[in-house]
């Protein structure tokens, strides 16, 4: 064998290794790119809640939200262990009278405790705004998601149709639809969620149409991922910033309209403990016992503006202009 077919073979088995040396170091550089990213995805999902959490601490007005929805949500969940009496109990004998130690909202033309009532009357709001906000969203918002998806005569249909409802306001329509069926929860949550449809629908329509132009939408189209999949798992997640939003405000139109209702005399039928109803009893005996109409007023007020000032907050948690870049 020559020297010079020995040194070809020494160098082409030379190459060989190194070749498969480089390989083997750019699979680990790959190897290790993927680790990074993975390693920085997260992060940033392990950093997203604390930065969510550091946009909301640093709104004052946000902090003031949270801290009233939270005094609604506590004594609607332990109403029947804060009232010091019950809300329904009639004691003619101490009627009428104002705040004292032992009635520190005072007591109605009847001699119910107001704070009892007050009390109370935020389990029915809480019921009532939750069940509502729920059952429109569980409507509306499919509806949205399916007129953008779908485009065509089926966004035409479902938008003509949110338009008819958008034809009347939404206090008066809730008004018709109780006076129709009758006072009672069930009417309420129905009145009220079929009022705040359209406003579900189209914010859900609004953020699909957005979504569904996005490159990770025709990558999902090209590997051949179901309509229901691409709509549930890539689409929905990133459309949650504006319903998020829009849920939270609601609370607050809900409990304002079935406050309003039973003001009319179309919620609950008395003596069921109800900021409205309490509200309309009190008008009468304004001159005489202004408390009773004044503590279930700031009891109502302060929710809604509870509500409002969170959903306002939450608006900046998911604006990206409050993030460093």
């Amino acid at each position: 064998m020559s020297t010079c077919s020995i040194d070809g073979s020494i160098h082409g088995s030379g190459s060989h290794e190194a070749g498969r040396l480089a390989a083997a170091n750019h699979g680990e550089d790959d190897i290790s790119a993927v680790e990074a990213v993975a390693a920085r995805r997260a992060a940033t999902g392990a950093s997203g809640w604390a930065r969510a959490f550091g946009v909301l601490a640093r709104n004052r007005l946000a902090l003031v939200g949270v801290g009233l929805v939270s005094l609604f949500v506590f004594t609607a969940g332990l109403a029947p262990w804060l009232s010091p009496y019950e809300p329904d109990r009639i004691t003619i004998t101490v009627a009428m009278q104002p705040p004292s130690l032992d009635h520190w909202m005072g007591t109605d033309h009847l001699g119910r405790d107001i704070l009892s009532r007050v009390i109370h009357g935020a389990r029915i709001a809480f019921v009532v705004s939750v069940g509502a906000v729920l059952l429109g969203a569980t409507i509306g918002i499919p509806l949205g998601f399916l007129s953008g998806y779908a485009r065509g005569w089926v966004d035409h249909a479902v938008m003509r149709l949110m338009d008819a409802l958008l034809a009347f306001p939404g206090r008066l329509l809730a008004i018709a639809l109780v006076a129709a069926m009758g006072g009672g929860l069930l009417s309420l949550w129905i009145a009220i969620s079929v009022s705040s449809l359209p406003k579900y629908a189209r914010i859900a329509r609004a953020a699909m149409l957005e979504q569904r132009e996005r490159d990770y939408v025709y990558a999902g189209q090209v590997v051949g991922e179901s309509h229901t999949v691409l709509v549930s798992r890539y689409i929905f997640p990133n459309t949650v910033a504006p319903l998020t939003v829009a849920l939270t405000i609601d609370f607050a139109s809900a409990i304002l309209i079935a406050s309003s209702l039973s003001f009319l005399g179309l919620g609950f039928p008395p003596p069921t403990p109800d900021w409205g109803a309490d509200l309309s009893s009190a008008m009468d005996g304004m001159e005489f016992m202004p408390w009773a109409a004044i503590f279930p007023g700031m009891a109502l007020s302060l929710t809604i503006l509870g509500f409002n000032l969170l959903g306002d907050g939450m608006r900046d948690v998911f604006d990206p202009r409050h993030y460093d870049q």
